[in-house]
């Protein structure tokens, strides 16, 4: 049961007070922080800020401005919600960051979150040979990941793909947003389903990868992500052995393959153990990312099929 509380909007009068109070709330209720925070604190700025259209960032002084009792009113619920909903923040909100970029999210997609922003950021150097004239995000969700490429590789054509309609029409709305119309276009399709002929220099993926346990004892917040977007058969392997098998007749010849798969990382490596994976290391943390190239795919053509 719920526990009902007196409504605090008398006494918490300033920007601080409400993040004080959020943040105390939160670790008091045991929330599960992993959606782009890892503490009480930065998810209280996180919900705080956007539910006020302010900057996540904005200067110290501005956190004793007074509020009215509108906007009070307003964040003790979308605070109450945080606790008894258990939903991230970024849905209750409608924005997430990645890549230093703002993205419109809704329950139809993940959160962005993905160690993948680091590559993009560094160019995918230095294992990208030329300069993408071609990209393709591969389960694109809110489409952060392909944006963000086409924000770095302003040159390059970017295609955003997706099984859900619904998440299409969430990237959709996140390339009107970033006014990217000529430069990036989203695709409905079943991995390759709808792109028949096209051929990419680089295919960026951040597919569904989580095993049937892991998916099962995840917390509260993670189960309201779309479970499409997650599960991935009883290893997290059943869409990453369908891209491994059919990657290669969209890649260019000097392309490359760069794949999230996560806690998922051992399974991948003992179902193709004489496939020399190369996973990649990130500074600000994440691990399960892997990388080959068009050769390599070329090499281990035959494995991958016979594994799919």
């Amino acid at each position: 049961m719920i526990e009902k509380r007196e409504s605090p909007v008398q006494e918490l009068l300033t920007i601080r007070d409400y993040l004080r109070w959020a943040a105390s709330r939160f670790n008091a209720a045991s929330l599960f922080f992993g959606h782009g925070t890892d503490n009480a604190w930065d998810e209280a700025v996180q919900l705080i800020m956007p539910s006020l259209y302010l900057p996540w960032d904005a200067p110290p002084d501005l956190l004793n401005a007074r509020l009215t009792m509108d906007e009070r009113r307003h964040l003790v619920e979308v605070i109450e919600r945080r606790i008894n909903e258990r939903i991230p923040a970024a849905y209750i909100t409608g924005e997430a960051w990645f890549a230093g970029l703002p993205f419109y999210v809704d329950e139809s997609v993940l959160v962005p979150r993905s160690p993948l922003a680091e590559l993009i950021a560094n160019e995918f150097q230095p294992w990208l040979q030329d300069y993408p004239a071609r990209i393709l995000d591969l389960c694109t969700g809110s489409g952060c990941i392909g944006i963000a490429c086409a924000d770095q590789f302003v040159d390059a054509e970017v295609v955003l793909s997706d099984i859900s309609a619904e998440a299409i029409a969430v990237a959709n709305r996140n390339i009107e947003r970033h006014q990217l119309q000529d430069q990036v276009a989203a695709v409905a399709s079943d991995l390759f389903q709808n792109l028949q002929g096209q051929v990419f220099d680089l295919i960026v993926s951040n597919p569904p990868y989580v095993n049937a346990e892991d998916l099962a004892d995840m917390p509260e917040e993670f189960q309201a992500e779309p479970e499409i977007a997650l599960g991935s058969g009883d290893d997290g392997l059943d869409f990453t052995r369908r891209l491994l098998s059919e990657a290669r007749s969209h890649l260019s010849d000097n392309g490359l393959l760069v794949v999230e798969v996560g806690n998922s990382w051992p399974s991948l490596e003992a179902a193709y153990p004489q496939v020399p994976f190369t996973w990649l290391d990130f500074e600000a943390g994440g691990h399960g990312v892997f990388m080959l190239t068009a050769q390599q795919l070329d090499e281990f053509a035959e494995e991958f099929k016979a594994s799919n």
